[in-house]
């Protein structure tokens, strides 16, 4: 909701040429989040967003079959990534499935909150998002297994740690309908251009830019 009512018009008045919609998932989450009720708004916003002519790109979600607590709401995930398939299909749209990475079942691709993806994780998504462009990229997409070697017991105590540290605020937040983002301000709020400067090159030892 927040999506529809603050993003899309200054997503359109951009003119993209391509718009990529990664969202419900927070809602799925939620205690009695409806995964058919929030298919009915992505439906809505994707049919708005279409006129523009834009290449849309919209991303399921992940399979949090090995996560805790939230793999119990996996049949949720499920039925909302098949609606979202549905979406895509009916407006001409790309899917970029997470849903298929099995390499998101390494814990090095969560971050310690395991509700997150780690910065390795955002970046095997980025390639999958590539991939289903059909755009080369360089990114590196070869996983190689975290190999655990905690004794049960230690697994255990950290798991424990991870329900006071990061699940229980998770679920309080949850029961509030409050968002970890609120009263958090963008990074960027307002849509510019984005460029990278490189580093100068011709700048020797001991001298610096301004």
């Amino acid at each position: 909701g927040q999506i529809v009512a603050e993003q899309l018009d200054p997503c359109i008045d951009l003119k993209p040429d391509l718009i990529s919609l990664c969202a419900g998932g927070n809602d799925v989450l939620r205690p009695g989040g409806d995964p058919d009720k929030i298919a009915d708004i992505l439906d809505n916003a994707v049919a708005k967003l279409t006129d523009t002519g834009a290449t849309l790109l919209l991303f399921t979600g992940p399979d949090i079959r090995d996560t805790p607590v939230l793999g119990s709401i996996r049949g949720k995930v499920a039925i909302y990534n098949e609606n979202v398939r549905t979406v895509a299909a009916r407006h001409d749209a790309i899917v970029a499935d997470m849903w298929a990475l099995q390499e998101l079942h390494q814990s090095q691709m969560w971050a310690p909150d395991r509700l997150h993806f780690s910065p390795a994780g955002h970046q095997r998504i980025a390639a999958m998002a590539l991939d289903s462009l059909n755009v080369a990229h360089p990114l590196d997409t070869e996983i190689v297994p975290a190999v655990d070697e905690r004794s049960w017991r230690e697994a255990r105590k950290e798991d424990l740690q991870w329900a006071r540290e990061h699940l229980a605020p998770w679920v309080l937040r949850r029961l509030r309908h409050q968002s970890s983002g609120d009263g958090i301000t963008p990074k960027r709020p307002s849509a510019t251009p984005f460029a990278q400067t490189k580093p100068n090159d011709s700048l020797g030892a001991g001298d610096s830019a301004k």
